[in-house]
């Protein structure tokens, strides 16, 4: 700061300005990094006070990881968030985001509460442009459910994964890591694991959801993610949904905590200085459901090439598939007849068509 607001010349000695230039060309990036660094460590709570909803972990070479539990739809929870960064002054932040959802970032409250809101015929055909045709409508109604939810409470999801951007940008040096499995693979994966009838059943349950929901609901959901927990009193007797669903992403998203919480490399004063390592200092905010699963798998030599694969349509896919196809087309070729029907009635309803349809009838006997 005081090589960046020098005294004025009038106020200085002579050799003033010659000194502030000697200390400007002599303050490197390597002390700035030193000196803001420092700052940071001071600020860092040795022993932070964290809300219950905190689970600490540590790594072998004495990282430390706070995963902070959270519901999605939960005032409450952005606050934990909040107050965890504050505290432990993070290195890396690991929010349950992949790419193909990082805009709710920077989207504001209201926008986002109308577009959870609405699921319209684009949003359907981006989802399935995006994810096939079944994962697409998969989508879609699980965005219902999403919607259900926030009609109910009038709040937007995702509110502690924006409070997380923000406090994150206030940390010097904190990087800001996505840690979810992308959507697609999430989805393809869990529709492969469904036979033809799991998959009507599921829609069937999806499509007629109305069950209210209380905001003192939610709060309780603190012990497992409100949404997640939805879905699996929906589909409890489908072990293979819940595994790709819940289980494979607790793996993916242990996988990245642990790619996060490596060691951060010092900058060096000098080339013949050696390298200098500390331990970092993680923030991780997932569903409250994921917590077990990444306590279970912390430990574990995890390989997430598996879980990344998208296996080939199985036969009652293809016939699902084709059942849709075959029901939207002749949708739309019936309500084509319809309109035309329509058409041709009234077109021969009007005077001017009756007296058209009269004089051919006079002209025909002529003939």
């Amino acid at each position: 700061q005081a090589a960046a607001d020098p005294m004025s010349s009038s106020d200085a000695p002579e050799d003033g300005p010659k000194e502030t230039s000697s200390v400007s060309q002599n303050f490197s990036d390597a002390d700035a990094f030193k000196i803001l660094l420092e700052m940071k460590m001071k600020k860092r709570q040795k022993k932070p006070t964290l809300p219950s909803t905190v689970t600490e972990l540590d790594t072998e070479d004495g990282s430390k990881v706070y995963v902070v539990g959270t519901a999605h739809f939960s005032d409450s929870s952005k606050k934990d968030v909040v107050k965890t960064i504050q505290e432990v002054q993070p290195d890396v932040v690991v929010v349950e985001l992949c790419q193909y959802r990082v805009s709710m970032l920077k989207m504001d409250e209201k926008t986002l509460l109308k577009e959870a809101k609405e699921i319209n015929l684009e949003k359907l055909q981006q989802a399935i442009k995006q994810n096939g045709v079944m994962s697409g409508l998969m989508q879609m109604l699980l965005l219902k459910v999403s919607a259900h939810i926030t009609e109910q409470l009038g709040m937007a999801p995702g509110g502690e994964f924006r409070e997380a951007f923000k406090e994150a940008s206030k940390v010097p040096f904190c990087k800001f890591h996505l840690g979810d499995r992308p959507i697609p693979v999430t989805f393809k994966r869990a529709i492969a694991a469904l036979s033809f009838w799991q998959k009507v059943k599921l829609a069937w349950g999806l499509c007629f959801l109305s069950d209210p929901i209380s905001k003192d609901d939610v709060e309780k959901c603190k012990q497992k993610d409100l949404l997640e927990q939805m879905m699996a009193e929906m589909i409890g007797e489908f072990p293979d949904l819940h595994r790709t669903i819940v289980s494979e992403r607790d793996i993916y998203l242990t996988y990245m905590l642990k790619q996060a919480a490596k060691q951060i490399e010092l900058p060096q004063a000098s080339e013949t200085e050696p390298r200098k390592y500390i331990p970092a200092v993680v923030v991780g905010v997932v569903g409250m459901g994921h917590v077990p699963g990444i306590e279970k798998n912390w430990n574990s030599d995890l390989n997430i090439q598996e879980i990344m694969s998208v296996p080939p349509p199985s036969a009652s896919s293809k016939i699902f598939k084709f059942v849709i196809k075959a029901t939207v087309f002749g949708l739309m070729g019936y309500g084509c007849y319809r309109i035309g029907q329509r058409t041709v009635q009234f077109i021969l309803s009007m005077p001017a068509a009756q007296s058209y349809l009269q004089k051919l009838t006079e002209i025909r006997p002529q003939h």
